[in-house]
Protein backbone atom coordinates (compact mmCIF):
# COMPACT_ATOMS: atom_id res chain seq x y z
CA UNK A 1 0.00 0.00 0.00
CA UNK A 2 2.89 2.60 0.77
CA UNK A 3 4.84 1.88 -2.49
CA UNK A 4 1.37 2.54 -4.23
CA UNK A 5 1.18 5.56 -2.52
CA UNK A 6 4.51 7.16 -3.40
CA UNK A 7 4.19 5.40 -6.80
CA UNK A 8 1.03 8.19 -6.96
CA UNK A 9 3.22 10.78 -5.66
CA UNK A 10 5.79 10.56 -8.04
CA UNK A 11 3.56 10.39 -10.77
CA UNK A 12 1.49 13.98 -9.36
CA UNK A 13 4.98 15.37 -8.74
CA UNK A 14 5.53 14.44 -12.29
CA UNK A 15 2.65 15.91 -13.68
CA UNK A 16 2.94 19.37 -12.34
CA UNK A 17 6.54 19.61 -13.33
CA UNK A 18 5.03 19.01 -16.73
CA UNK A 19 2.37 21.70 -15.61
CA UNK A 20 5.54 24.29 -14.83
CA UNK A 21 7.27 23.47 -17.96
CA UNK A 22 4.17 24.06 -20.30
CA UNK A 23 3.80 27.31 -18.40
CA UNK A 24 6.95 28.24 -18.71
CA UNK A 25 6.83 27.65 -23.02
CA UNK A 26 3.51 30.14 -22.41
CA UNK A 27 5.79 32.90 -20.53
CA UNK A 28 8.51 32.88 -23.00
CA UNK A 29 6.13 32.40 -26.20
CA UNK A 30 3.95 35.65 -25.08
CA UNK A 31 7.21 37.54 -24.78
CA UNK A 32 8.50 36.51 -27.87
CA UNK A 33 4.56 37.51 -29.73
CA UNK A 34 5.41 40.98 -27.97
CA UNK A 35 9.03 41.31 -29.01
CA UNK A 36 8.36 40.18 -32.50
CA UNK A 37 5.38 41.50 -33.07
CA UNK A 38 3.77 38.36 -34.23
CA UNK A 39 0.10 38.50 -34.08
CA UNK A 40 0.07 34.87 -35.18
CA UNK A 41 2.48 33.47 -31.89
CA UNK A 42 -0.06 35.63 -29.90
CA UNK A 43 -3.06 33.38 -30.81
CA UNK A 44 -0.89 30.38 -30.10
CA UNK A 45 -0.46 31.52 -26.75
CA UNK A 46 -4.22 31.97 -26.70
CA UNK A 47 -4.63 28.88 -27.87
CA UNK A 48 -2.94 26.46 -26.01
CA UNK A 49 -4.61 28.22 -22.30
CA UNK A 50 -6.76 24.96 -22.53
CA UNK A 51 -4.43 22.59 -22.15
CA UNK A 52 -3.02 24.46 -18.99
CA UNK A 53 -6.59 24.60 -17.55
CA UNK A 54 -6.83 20.84 -18.24
CA UNK A 55 -3.53 19.75 -16.54
CA UNK A 56 -4.83 22.04 -13.69
CA UNK A 57 -7.73 20.38 -13.36
CA UNK A 58 -6.60 16.74 -13.29
CA UNK A 59 -3.10 17.49 -10.98
CA UNK A 60 -6.20 19.11 -8.26
CA UNK A 61 -8.13 16.03 -8.26
CA UNK A 62 -5.10 13.58 -8.37
CA UNK A 63 -4.04 15.21 -4.85
CA UNK A 64 -7.70 15.90 -3.81
CA UNK A 65 -7.97 12.07 -4.09
CA UNK A 66 -4.66 11.45 -2.41
CA UNK A 67 -5.52 13.46 0.81
CA UNK A 68 -8.76 12.11 0.83
CA UNK A 69 -7.91 8.51 0.55
CA UNK A 70 -4.64 8.17 1.83
CA UNK A 71 -4.78 10.83 4.79
CA UNK A 72 -1.09 11.61 4.55
CA UNK A 73 1.11 12.55 7.32
CA UNK A 74 4.46 15.15 7.75
CA UNK A 75 6.21 15.42 4.61
CA UNK A 76 3.51 13.93 2.61
CA UNK A 77 0.85 16.41 3.80
CA UNK A 78 3.23 19.47 2.95
CA UNK A 79 3.82 17.93 -0.14
CA UNK A 80 0.37 17.23 -1.45
CA UNK A 81 -1.07 20.80 -0.11
CA UNK A 82 2.54 22.07 -1.55
CA UNK A 83 0.94 21.11 -5.11
CA UNK A 84 -2.43 22.29 -4.81
CA UNK A 85 -0.87 25.72 -4.33
CA UNK A 86 1.86 25.50 -7.03
CA UNK A 87 -0.70 24.34 -9.29
CA UNK A 88 -2.77 26.75 -8.97
CA UNK A 89 0.03 29.59 -8.96
CA UNK A 90 1.33 27.63 -12.40
CA UNK A 91 -2.51 27.84 -13.93
CA UNK A 92 -2.41 32.09 -12.62
CA UNK A 93 1.14 32.34 -14.51
CA UNK A 94 -0.84 31.06 -17.40
CA UNK A 95 -3.16 33.44 -17.61
CA UNK A 96 -0.76 35.93 -17.40
CA UNK A 97 0.77 34.93 -20.52
CA UNK A 98 -2.52 35.18 -22.04
CA UNK A 99 -2.56 38.75 -21.30
CA UNK A 100 0.51 39.22 -22.52
CA UNK A 101 -0.19 37.48 -25.06
CA UNK A 102 -3.67 39.58 -25.93
CA UNK A 103 -1.64 42.70 -25.41
CA UNK A 104 0.83 41.30 -27.89
CA UNK A 105 -1.40 41.00 -30.74
CA UNK A 106 -3.00 44.54 -30.11
CA UNK A 107 0.45 45.90 -30.24
CA UNK A 108 1.27 44.53 -33.36
CA UNK A 109 2.40 46.94 -36.24
CA UNK A 110 3.35 49.90 -32.78
CA UNK A 111 6.70 50.57 -33.48
CA UNK A 112 8.95 50.12 -30.71
CA UNK A 113 10.13 52.73 -28.40
CA UNK A 114 12.61 53.03 -25.16
CA UNK A 115 10.42 51.72 -22.32
CA UNK A 116 10.17 48.21 -24.18
CA UNK A 117 14.15 47.80 -23.06
CA UNK A 118 13.21 48.02 -19.47
CA UNK A 119 9.82 45.61 -20.00
CA UNK A 120 12.68 43.34 -21.90
CA UNK A 121 14.98 43.33 -18.89
CA UNK A 122 11.50 42.55 -16.67
CA UNK A 123 10.54 39.60 -19.25
CA UNK A 124 14.30 38.10 -18.73
CA UNK A 125 14.44 38.80 -14.94
CA UNK A 126 10.94 37.05 -14.88
CA UNK A 127 11.57 33.95 -16.90
CA UNK A 128 14.56 33.15 -14.38
CA UNK A 129 12.66 33.71 -11.84
CA UNK A 130 10.27 31.37 -13.18
CA UNK A 131 13.36 28.64 -13.86
CA UNK A 132 14.69 28.74 -10.40
CA UNK A 133 11.35 28.43 -8.46
CA UNK A 134 10.58 25.35 -10.47
CA UNK A 135 14.18 24.04 -10.53
CA UNK A 136 13.74 24.40 -6.58
CA UNK A 137 10.36 22.66 -6.57
CA UNK A 138 12.42 19.62 -8.67
CA UNK A 139 15.34 19.12 -6.30
CA UNK A 140 13.65 20.25 -3.38
CA UNK A 141 16.48 22.94 -2.85
CA UNK A 142 15.37 25.53 -0.26
CA UNK A 143 18.45 27.90 -0.93
CA UNK A 144 17.56 28.69 -4.46
CA UNK A 145 14.31 29.13 -4.03
CA UNK A 146 15.51 31.41 -1.23
CA UNK A 147 17.10 33.30 -3.89
CA UNK A 148 14.11 33.80 -5.79
CA UNK A 149 12.26 35.23 -3.32
CA UNK A 150 15.09 37.93 -2.50
CA UNK A 151 15.14 38.78 -6.41
CA UNK A 152 11.16 39.87 -6.10
CA UNK A 153 11.65 43.42 -4.52
CA UNK A 154 13.93 43.54 -7.54
CA UNK A 155 11.14 42.77 -9.84
CA UNK A 156 8.80 45.17 -8.42
CA UNK A 157 11.50 48.22 -8.71
CA UNK A 158 12.23 47.06 -12.69
CA UNK A 159 7.87 47.02 -12.87
CA UNK A 160 7.82 50.57 -10.93
CA UNK A 161 10.66 52.26 -13.09
CA UNK A 162 8.72 51.25 -16.44
CA UNK A 163 5.46 52.53 -15.33
CA UNK A 164 7.11 55.50 -14.23
CA UNK A 165 8.98 56.01 -17.73
CA UNK A 166 5.73 55.08 -19.56
CA UNK A 167 3.44 57.97 -17.32
CA UNK A 168 5.92 60.20 -18.39
CA UNK A 169 5.57 59.41 -22.31
CA UNK A 170 1.84 59.80 -21.74
CA UNK A 171 2.12 63.11 -20.17
CA UNK A 172 4.06 64.40 -23.20
CA UNK A 173 2.79 62.56 -25.95
CA UNK A 174 -0.66 61.86 -25.82
CA UNK A 175 -0.71 60.49 -29.15
CA UNK A 176 1.22 57.29 -27.34
CA UNK A 177 -1.39 56.76 -24.45
CA UNK A 178 -2.84 53.98 -25.57
CA UNK A 179 0.23 52.09 -26.51
CA UNK A 180 1.51 53.13 -23.37
CA UNK A 181 -1.05 51.87 -21.30
CA UNK A 182 -0.15 48.39 -22.83
CA UNK A 183 2.85 48.55 -22.00
CA UNK A 184 1.83 49.11 -18.37
CA UNK A 185 -0.77 46.02 -18.24
CA UNK A 186 2.33 43.97 -19.58
CA UNK A 187 4.50 45.05 -17.03
CA UNK A 188 1.89 45.06 -14.75
CA UNK A 189 1.67 40.87 -16.09
CA UNK A 190 5.34 40.41 -15.46
CA UNK A 191 5.36 41.41 -11.91
CA UNK A 192 2.45 38.91 -11.40
CA UNK A 193 4.38 36.31 -12.52
CA UNK A 194 7.48 36.93 -10.77
CA UNK A 195 5.24 37.10 -7.45
CA UNK A 196 3.69 33.67 -8.35
CA UNK A 197 7.42 32.30 -8.83
CA UNK A 198 7.96 33.63 -5.38
CA UNK A 199 4.94 31.72 -4.03
CA UNK A 200 6.27 28.55 -5.58
CA UNK A 201 9.60 29.07 -4.18
CA UNK A 202 7.86 29.80 -0.40
CA UNK A 203 6.17 26.79 -1.35
CA UNK A 204 9.03 24.82 -1.45
CA UNK A 205 10.62 25.91 1.21
CA UNK A 206 7.36 24.82 3.13
CA UNK A 207 7.55 21.69 1.58
CA UNK A 208 11.43 20.62 2.02
CA UNK A 209 11.94 22.06 5.42
CA UNK A 210 8.26 22.74 7.13
CA UNK A 211 8.26 26.93 7.34
CA UNK A 212 6.09 29.03 6.51
CA UNK A 213 8.57 31.32 5.06
CA UNK A 214 5.02 33.95 4.63
CA UNK A 215 5.08 34.30 8.87
CA UNK A 216 8.68 35.04 9.14
CA UNK A 217 9.94 31.34 9.04
CA UNK A 218 7.61 29.87 11.58
CA UNK A 219 8.89 26.09 12.05
CA UNK A 220 6.23 23.35 11.93
CA UNK A 221 6.20 19.43 13.23
CA UNK A 222 7.38 17.33 10.64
Amino acid sequence: MKEHFAERLEALRRRLILMGSEVEKQIRASIEALTEGSAENARAVIARDEDVDRLENQIEEEAIQLLALEQPVAIDLRFLVGVLKINNDLERIGDHAVNIAEGAERLVGRPPFQPAIGIRAMSEMVQVMLRQSLDAFIARDAALAQKVIEQDDVLDAKNEGVIRQLLTYMAETPALISHCLELISVSKNLERVGDLATNIAEDTIFIDEAKLVKHHGVELAR
